[in-house]
């Protein structure tokens, strides 16, 4: 009888525990957001450079394709656990184009290689738009206040006349050797 009690408890815990976890990462999905599950160069800057990528992955002609295409910085890496935002999907191609921290254009990619469940990353952590740079999490330290207008005068209603500029190698305030 104690068995079956524990067996329970411990059946009900785990329930409970993967459904907060499914809870927690249902509103970033809600949001447009998925975890990368691929360890592959299939997100490009366009829908053809995909379909490049794909189509041509183990001949030489791929390789000189793949090759050239991260030289002109038109294809990226996706790493398991990478947590994307998903802009739009294309059903019929199977493609969606992503936006990834870091990089500052969106991409596609291949929508199988997108999962709606968390995934870790390499170092077992999940990442959220938070912790991955996709969304600031606070604001700029430094605040600079408002920008001057082209009018800005430090003095209200004094411009600066042009010749009353100071006397190089003069001091404006006395020093011991000048002092009377």
């Amino acid at each position: 009888m104690k068995a079956r009690t524990i067996l329970a408890v411990a059946a009900s815990a785990i329930t409970l525990t993967s459904s907060a976890l499914g809870d927690k990462f249902s509103d970033l999905v809600a949001k447009g957001y998925r975890w990368s599950t691929a360890d592959v160069l299939y997100a490009c800057v366009s829908k053809d450079d995909v379909r490049r990528m794909v189509n041509n992955p183990t001949t030489l002609a791929g390789d000189e394709v793949v090759l050239k295409m991260v030289e002109q910085v038109k294809a990226y890496y996706l790493v398991p656990g990478t947590i994307v935002q998903v802009t739009e999907e294309d059903p019929s191609s199977g493609l969606s184009k992503i936006r990834m921290s870091g990089i500052t254009v969106d991409l596609w990619t291949l929508t199988r290689f997108l999962s709606k469940h968390a995934v870790k990353d390499t170092y077992g952590v999940i990442e959220t738009p938070e912790t991955s740079g996709l969304i600031p999490t606070a604001a700029s330290a430094i605040d600079a206040g408002p920008t001057p207008t082209s009018d800005f005068s430090p003095i209200p209603d004094v411009s600066p006349i042009p010749g009353l500029s100071p006397t190089p190698g003069t001091s404006p305030t006395p020093t011991p050797g000048t002092n009377q």
